[in-house]
């Protein structure tokens, strides 16, 4: 069998193949503006594309809603574990021939559950999509959950799990999660835990599947060389066959509990700090006010916390939307003796922000950064254009939200912003701080 570094010869040949795809996705340059086309098939299925020929690729990028939130209390991680076994056999195919088979069709293939949803992505050349496409249609129809590739991945994740437990930043993130969520589905962790994923069976599998994989939940981005017309067929070849209608359980809407302190103790060269604020929808008429706030937010913690006084390596600030719950989170790493006062800076800033707002000028150069680097950021691949568009969808924005974003930005105001700052960064944050206990606040 032929090996490189100790990896079978199927491993290498698989790594050729995504270097391969990688490599012709690398050349694709970014674009200023992108044309969107909505496809609807005959069976009613719809999906976004657009048509790239300037490398012989395409990616398709799908989402269906219901993620880790569906998950039984008693059975944490069900899917998350079946999200790793898609490849692992369907049909009459079982792991080993399914995986051949992929490999033949210089295919790579995806999936992974996150919370609000469970995501898939293929990409594969052109010439080979025919036979690439029939086993992503036999994956997301027919998985096998067989019991000894049920045990197998189930043991890779158990041992994951089993690594992590004395991870520092692990723990801190359970117990984050833990304390702003409380009983809500968001604060179990997604992967399960090992009694957990002991009591998941292949019915449990089987079950969620059929819950879940489902045309009504679905949405669908396809970017690269295909036009409408093959995509259509395409797209009836893979999806056609599931159930019409999802059953989730309903998912309450919660917000992160603020106002509390969270102290987890541990023997490190940097004291981790987290703090959230109260977040804002999407949907939210002051949302792109919070964004470019947010921004600006993030640069002034940056300048303060860094650039002046080198408290950190880095420092961020972000709105975290998910589809049942949003918060502002600023999180950051310093020595622990300084502590202190990068957490009395942090929380100086942004009492600033809050009390005295922005400027015009500042909020001038915010959106020219803004627009100017969204392009680079979300359409500089295939990939990164698919994704891009399955976001879009997963918000429930139309087809025209690129270029809508842009209004809605250049539409903001100072006083806009000083608005949605005074509405989020008034509140009493819940703050955590991981590592050696904290000096006195200084300031």
């Amino acid at each position: 069998m032929t090996t490189l570094n100790g990896l079978p010869c199927e491993a290498v040949k698989r790594l050729l193949i995504v270097l391969l795809l990688l490599s012709l996705a690398a050349a694709m340059p970014a674009r200023a503006a992108t044309a969107i086309q909505e496809v609807k098939t005959s069976s009613g299925i719809k999906a976004w594309l657009v048509e790239d020929y300037a490398v012989p690729i395409i990616t398709i990028s799908f989402a269906f809603r219901g993620g880790s939130t569906q998950d039984p209390s008693d059975k944490e991680g069900v899917t998350n574990l079946m999200s790793g076994l898609f490849d692992e056999g369907a049909g009459d195919l079982e792991s080993n021939a399914f995986q051949q088979r992929l490999d033949d069709a210089g295919a790579e293939m995806r999936f992974d559950a996150r919370r609000d949803a469970v995501y898939g992505f293929m990409r594969v050349l052109a010439n080979q999509k025919d036979d690439a496409f029939a086993l992503l249609r036999l994956a997301i129809e027919q998985p096998r959950f067989d019991q000894a590739a049920m045990d197998r991945v189930r043991a890779q994740i158990v041992s994951g799990i089993t690594a992590k437990e004395k991870d520092p930043e692990t723990a801190a993130q359970i117990a984050w999660m833990k304390a702003i969520y409380g009983d809500h589905p968001y604060s179990r962790p997604y992967e399960g835990t090992e009694q957990s994923l002991a009591a998941i069976t292949a019915s449990d599998l089987k079950a969620l599947h059929t819950r879940l994989f489902t045309r009504g939940n679905l949405a669908i981005a396809v970017a690269g060389a295909i036009d409408a017309g093959a995509l259509k067929r395409d797209l009836d070849q893979i999806f056609s066959g599931l159930p019409a209608e999802p059953s989730l359980v309903p998912v309450a809407k919660t917000a992160p509990k603020l106002g509390q302190e969270i102290r987890i103790q541990y023997d490190l060269p940097q004291d981790r700090l987290r703090l959230a604020y109260p977040g804002i929808s999407r949907k939210d008429p002051q949302f792109f006010a919070a964004y470019m706030m947010n921004h600006i937010l993030g640069g002034g913690l940056w300048t303060e916390v860094r650039e002046k006084r080198g408290l950190a390596y880095g420092i961020g600030s972000r709105l975290e939307n998910n589809d049942h719950a949003s918060a502002l989170v600023i999180a950051t790493r310093t020595r622990p003796d300084r502590a202190a006062e990068t957490l009395s800076l942090i929380l100086a800033e942004v009492s600033r922000m809050a009390e005295e707002g922005i400027g015009e000028e500042e909020l001038e150069a915010a959106k020219k950064n803004v627009i100017g680097g969204y392009a680079i950021d979300n359409l500089n691949s295939s990939r990164a254009i698919a994704d891009t568009l399955i976001a879009i969808q997963m918000q429930d924005q139309g087809i025209d939200y690129i270029e809508r974003q842009k209004q809605l930005i250049q539409a903001v105001t100072v006083e806009d912003v000083r608005s949605a700052a005074r509405r989020l960064l008034s509140a009493d944050p819940a703050v955590m701080i991981v590592g050696p206990p904290l000096e006195s606040r200084k300031g």
